[in-house]
């Protein structure tokens, strides 16, 4: 097997590249393994981690509450609600404190 066959191989396979940079495995391990055994899936299927994502997600939807994903979404309504309201107020004192320029005759000084 070349380089380059590898190469495009590690293309389809990105999950790769997590092991390598989780210094789990090297790219000369998996080189070898890919010389050896070739594309057979039976060798790439543990480090695909499609076997385990259909596990990871059921997980994450056992647990998942939409009763607390509801009160996450109002709090940070509230919390943009308050920031709005907050940055209209400032906007209207700082247009509101603006005085217009009105130029003073040179010959007038301080309190003259």
């Amino acid at each position: 097997m070349s380089k380059e066959q590898f190469k495009e191989f590690v293309k389809t396979k990105p999950e790769l590249a997590d092991y390598v940079a989780n210094n789990k495995m090297t790219w000369q391990k998996f080189y070898e393994l890919y010389d050896m055994y070739g594309e057979d899936e039976t060798i790439w299927r543990k480090y695909s981690g499609v076997k385990n994502s259909g596990k990871k997600i059921s997980d994450y939807m056992e647990k998942f509450d939409p009763d607390s994903l509801q009160k996450h979404i109002e709090n940070a309504q509230k919390a943009l609600d308050i920031f709005s309201e907050l940055a209209t107020k400032t906007t209207e004192n700082i247009n509101n404190n603006i005085k217009p320029n009105i130029a003073r005759p040179l010959t007038k000084f301080f309190g003259d």
